[in-house]
């Protein structure tokens, strides 16, 4: 008897390798992906301006750092004596202004240096409920201001496909060398309402469909519908039934892999986990014969893999244990 299905998802034309940087931004799958990424080596840059749920914003803020355009100050607020910004996510924030805004324009550049050598670009979207503020536009984040100040509505899939053919287009002129993947966040947002949450998943899932079928070197990961197909039970959420257990990230994970890396990179993976395993392993007797002998054998494939990957941390804190 069958529990679930499952269903072929085609690898990426373009596969992703470690020759290349790789940039991801957007809602929570963003981060979570590109973290697993980092654990394996790859040079990736994650949601430098905090997580990201809709699309405006994330055409914001690669075009205003394509473009290095200045942080409207208008934005700027004070919370408990610390500022952020509306067009950020609330882990960003800082202790004056001017420091919010020296902060932003280091991040401007630190993308576009990324984008400049990087071979891929991850764009997760989360939802197309978007909150406007009255004299600010759309924000990325509340930051806990009065509601009244604010009006919630759906944003449409033209105006969002507008803004992601512009945005495609100013990526292909000034980054020709990156292949863009779209997905949509496993993460449901539920506060919105749930018949209010397929809604705005449906809409954006259209958009990546049509981008895909742009003229642009786009590809669809279909992460949203591994949660809701394969994983259609409760039991891989965790306790707030919102976010993907972490079995369900590991499942997810194994799939990114299968499609988004080429076989070679795929194997170079393994051997990094393997390693990544035994630096894990904690010796009740460390002192011993066969535990030394353990550490110079790790030592060695550590030493290996550092041609190619920067293993130069864990290497000085094997060489600390052996006698």
């Amino acid at each position: 008897m069958r529990w679930s299905i499952d269903f072929p998802i085609s690898p990426l034309a373009n596969p992703i390798s470690h020759s290349g940087k790789v940039v991801s931004l957007g809602s929570c799958f963003a981060q979570t992906i590109g973290a697993r990424m980092q654990q394996v080596k790859f040079d990736t840059l994650i949601n430098p301006f905090g997580t990201l749920f809709h699309p405006f914003n994330v055409v914001e803020l690669l075009e205003s750092s394509i473009f290095q355009i200045p942080i409207d100050p208008s934005g700027i607020i004070e919370r408990e004596g610390l500022f952020t910004h509306y067009s950020f996510h609330s882990e960003v924030i800082a202790t004056s202004p001017e420091e919010l805004i020296e902060r932003y324009t280091a991040q401007q550049q630190r993308i576009r240096d990324y984008l400049q050598s990087s071979s891929h670009l991850i764009l997760t979207l989360g939802t197309a409920w978007i909150y406007e503020h009255e004299s600010h536009g759309f924000v990325a984040n509340c930051h806990k201001q009065p509601q009244s100040i604010f009006t919630k509505r759906l944003a449409t899939l033209s105006e969002m496909e507008d803004k992601f053919r512009t945005l495609l287009h100013n990526l292909s002129q000034v980054y020709p060398q990156l292949t863009i993947i779209l997905t949509l966040s496993p993460v449901r947002h539920i506060k919105d309402g749930i018949a209010e949450n397929q809604l705005s998943k449906s809409l954006l899932r259209v958009l990546c469909g049509n981008l895909e079928k742009s003229r642009f070197p786009v590809s669809y990961f279909p992460a949203y519908e591994i949660m809701m197909d394969e994983l259609r039970d409760y039991r891989f959420y965790k306790s707030d039934l919102i976010h993907p257990s972490q079995e369900a990230e590991e499942y997810i994970w194994e799939k990114w892999q299968q499609v988004a890396f080429s076989p070679e990179t795929q194997a170079k993976i393994k051997e990094i986990h393997a390693v990544q395993t035994d630096l894990g392993h904690r010796s009740f007797h460390p002192n011993s014969a066969s535990h030394q002998k353990f550490l110079q054998n790790l030592l060695g494939k550590l030493e290996r893999l550092n041609a190619d990957f920067d293993f130069s941390e864990e290497i000085v804190e094997v060489k600390k244990q052996i006698n």
